[in-house]
Parts: C-alpha cells; sequence; structure tokens
C-alpha cells in the first residue's frame, strides 16, 4: 500500500467545516482514509479498450419509452416566474436484480434546446451529490435563497449553452439508492463507472432525441477520477464495433481535479508555502523529508503536521466562511457579492421538504449532501487514463481556481508534466468582464490547461460568470480569449 502522507490533508482541513463544506470534508476524509489503509484496495485503471470492451456484455438497455413523460417537472417549488426551460428528474435503473438506481436531473438549454450539445455534470467526494452541489449551488439554473424555501435565477448557468443532466453517483448519494444496501459497500470507482455508463446507455434510450447529439463529460474534485474512468468506459465502447453506443463523446472538462496522489500532496505544499500559509522553516522540513512517493513514511508526516490551519477555508484560501453562532444561526464572516458560504445551510433545508422531493420525484428520504461510501478501489494516478483518452483524439480541458490549496493549480501543472506532451500556445491571459479571468495554456494531442483568476475549489459558485465563458470556449472548441 502507498505510504504517500495523506493525513496531512486533515489537518488543513480543520477549520470551521458547515453545511455546505461537506463536499470538500468528504474529499478530505476520503485523502486521510488512502494514508491512513493497508488493505491494498487500490488498484491503477488501466485505461484500455480491451480492459473496458470485455465489460460490456454486462451493459443491457430496458424498454424507456413511458418514462420521460412522467419525469417532467411541472415547476419546482418556490421557483422564479418566467421559466421557459424543461426539467425533468427521476430514476433510471442500472441493476434490476438487486433495485440500483440512479437519480438525475436534466435541465434543457434555456433557448434552441434542440441545437445544443448535452452535458454530464459529475461532482466528487467520492459520494457527493452532483444534484445538490453542481445543479443547486454551482451551475444548475438555480440558486436556494436564505429562506430555505425560494429560489433566484443564476444568471451564468450553464444551461444557456447546453442541456445539462446532474447525475447523483453513484448508489447511495444524494438521491440515488439501491434495495440491497450490500451494493453500498462494494462502491468504488470502477462499479462508478460502469453505472454511470449504463445509465447514459438507459437514459437515451427515455431520451431519444439526444441520441447522436455532441456529447461532453464534466465535472470537479474527485470527478478527476470519475470523468476521465467514465469517458474511457465510453471510447471503448464506442471503438468496439460489436458494442457501438449512440454516445457521441466529443470532450472532457474538469475543474480541480484530484488526478494523482502524490503530485497532489506535493502540489499542496508548494501552492501554500509560496501563498505565504506556511513558513519557510515548515516548508524546508518537509520538503527534506518527503520524497512525494512511495518512500515516505512518518518522518514526512510529521513534518507536515507542523502547520495551523486556523478559521480559514482551505478550498478558498482568501474566501469568507460561514459562521455558527451560539445560538444556532448562521452568517458569512463577510460578504462577496454573489457568493455565500452558507449556501449549503438553505440547500439541506430545501431538498429536505417534501413538496421539493415530490417535485422532484424522488423517494421521500432525509437527504444528505454526502455519504460515506467506504470506497473499495482507486487509482493513484490518473495519467494512463489521460493518455489513453487523448492517444484516442478526445480533447481533455482542465481549469484550476487558483485560490483552491486542496486541488490546487500546481497539481494538476505536475500531473500534466507526466503527461510528456509538448506546449502549443503559451500561457497568456484570457479576459472575463475587462479583466483578466485567468490564464490558459494549450498542448499537443489536444490537452488545455486553464486557470480562473480568484475562484476556489468549486469555480462555478465562486465565479460563475468565468465559469460560463470556460464552458463555452470548451464547447465551441476555442481558448478563451
Amino acid at each position: 500500500m502507498r505510504n504517500t502522507p495523506f493525513c496531512f490533508f486533515l489537518l488543513i482541513c480543520v477549520a470551521a467545516w458547515h453545511a455546505d463544506a461537506s463536499q470538500q470534508a468528504q474529499l478530505r476524509e476520503f485523502i486521510l482514509s488512502r494514508r491512513s489503509s493497508n488493505n491494498g484496495i487500490f488498484f491503477p485503471w488501466v485505461g484500455t479498450s480491451a480492459t473496458n470492451s470485455l465489460r460490456a456484455e454486462s451493459f443491457s438497455v430496458t424498454d424507456q419509452t413511458s418514462l420521460k413523460d412522467v419525469d417532467k417537472i411541472a415547476a419546482l417549488p418556490g421557483q422564479p416566474n418566467g421559466v421557459s426551460f424543461s426539467q425533468y428528474s427521476g430514476y433510471v435503473t442500472v441493476d434490476e436484480k438487486n433495485g440500483r438506481a440512479l437519480f438525475y436531473y436534466l435541465v434543457e438549454a434555456a433557448t434552441d434546446p434542440a441545437a445544443k450539445p448535452l452535458v454530464l455534470w459529475l461532482n466528487g467526494g467520492p459520494g457527493c451529490s452532483s444534484f445538490g452541489y453542481g445543479a443547486m449551488i454551482e451551475l444548475g439554473p438555480f440558486r436556494v435563497n436564505s429562506d430555505n424555501k425560494t429560489l433566484s435565477p443564476n444568471k451564468h448557468a450553464w444551461n444557456n449553452v447546453a442541456n445539462v443532466i446532474f447525475l447523483d453517483s453513484p448508489a447511495g448519494v444524494g438521491f440515488s439508492y439501491s434495495n440491497t444496501t450490500s451494493d453500498y459497500d462494494k462502491s468504488g470507482d470502477q462499479k462508478t463507472a460502469d453505472d454511470a455508463f449504463l445509465f447514459l446507455l438507459n437514459w437515451l434510450e427515455r431520451f431519444p432525441e439526444y441520441k447522436g447529439r455532441p456529447f461532453y463529460i464534466s465535472g470537479e474534485s474527485y470527478a478527476g477520477h470519475y470523468v476521465p474512468q467514465l469517458a474511457a468506459t465510453v471510447l471503448s465502447n464506442n471503438l468496439n464495433n460489436a458494442t457501438r453506443t449512440s454516445l457521441n463523446l466529443q470532450g472532457i472538462l474538469v475543474g480541480n481535479p484530484y488526478l494523482d496522489d502524490n503530485m497532489n500532496s506535493k502540489g499542496v505544499i508548494d501552492f501554500l508555502w509560496s501563498h505565504a500559509v506556511i513558513s519557510d522553516e515548515v516548508f524546508a522540513n518537509i520538503t527534506r523529508s518527503c520524497n512525494f512517493n512511495l518512500s515516505d513514511g512518518k518522518a514526512c508526516s510529521d513534518a507536515m503536521a507542523a502547520y495551523d490551519s486556523a478559521n480559514a477555508d482551505p478550498f478558498d484560501i482568501y474566501g469568507p466562511v460561514c459562521i455558527d453562532a451560539p445560538d444556532g444561526t448562521y452568517y458569512p464572516s463577510r460578504y462577496i457579492p454573489g457568493y455565500d458560504p452558507c449556501s449549503g445551510y438553505y440547500v439541506d433545508a430545501y431538498l429536505n421538504d417534501p413538496e421539493v422531493q415530490n417535485a422532484l420525484h424522488a423517494r421521500t428520504i432525509k437527504w444528505a449532501g454526502c455519504t460515506d461510501l467506504h470506497w473499495k478501489d482507486s487509482v493513484a494516478s490518473m495519467v494512463p487514463t489521460l493518455k489513453f483518452l487523448m492517444a484516442n483524439g478526445l480533447p481533455v480541458w482542465l481549469f484550476s481556481g487558483d485560490f483552491d490549496s486542496v486541488c490546487p493549480f500546481p497539481a494538476t501543472r505536475y500531473t500534466i508534466n507526466d503527461l510528456g506532451i509538448t506546449v502549443t500556445e503559451p500561457w497568456r491571459p484570457w479576459t472575463a468582464n475587462n479583466e483578466v479571468g485567468g490564464y490558459v495554456q494549450a498542448y499537443t494531442e489536444g490537452l488545455v490547461f486553464a486557470s480562473v483568476r480568484g475562484a476556489g475549489h468549486q469555480v462555478p459558485y465562486f465565479k460563475p460568470e468565468k465559469a460560463l465563458i470556460l464552458v463555452s470556449s470548451f464547447l465551441k472548441g476555442m481558448l478563451p480569449l
């Protein structure tokens, strides 16, 4: 088992965790578990067509023709007036025998949906709800107001440029479930990719108008695993004539991705030191004690432990935090237009309203943003999978909010360096609202890396306008200007 000092992440994340931070906290706990686990469950994702096509015969499609109309949402409780786009939500069964079903929310494009591409969004964790976070806090059409009951429009929603599916994945996350509870004990990277692929095949039978439509997979955080692995499964089956699907996969887009264990650890240390969060002495001791590879042990862990996070958010080192007052109320430590660090409380209350669950065609449950599924398999590095995707001509775009210290931009840079590709368009600024929105660089084999200036871990949450510019450029296949 790898001995990389992931326990450091626990130390940088102990400050002021609250409801809207549970996705981030889930990643923290996952990284810690990788450090402490000795059960040998983590193995490399091979990412070859031979590997994935061997599983293709287990992917079956069932009749979905009568279910689309059932999934149509008349209106969400508290939604603003004047909503003209269609919304759907419901369940797609991926295992009839075990009763395993994944919950989805589709928001069609605000204008001319028939001419717009289809984008799948996946939040990370692992084990966090793409609907609760992606749709309701980040890039969906609505934001939950502080009254916990009404919604306001998100003018920078991604359905301005695409039809967007938010998938609660795997089973046990958000509204997704299994009637066989032992399924939850088998959760891991491969099963997640397989179930998501089977979901897509069946969902397209329910929505046949999207067959052959340009299709993109996107996400953030631990979706640095989910997105490339699902893309590899789709691509492998598309390359196999016997199992060719109607998924017209055109590219992947992942923000602040968790891609490589060792490079992420190294990236965190370099980020914290370069942003004046850790001292020269702590940095020197860490670099002296850690190799950021399999040889690291207790001396490295001890060196990393010499850090006080204080009351700061490591997922946005310059951002406000949500203050939990003694009287049970909560409020932002300071106010930033368009961003409320207490949003998770509002979403949690809204999605636990029985009227809301009924409108979503969801089972009546105690909804939670994240679930601890005791992950069974996870790769050490996504480099082989990314290489497979690029070798088969699939565009790969990675982006990083540059205020995130947990999956920071240096970590992504280090992983890109390990891909062995070369620069085709050098690092340059791109513009948002007449100022620098971030920086971007293009590489051989279709890889693009962009930073988003002033954004934390959840870029569409912290900087929605910049995120919309970025996804618009991605869908056009053009670097942001």
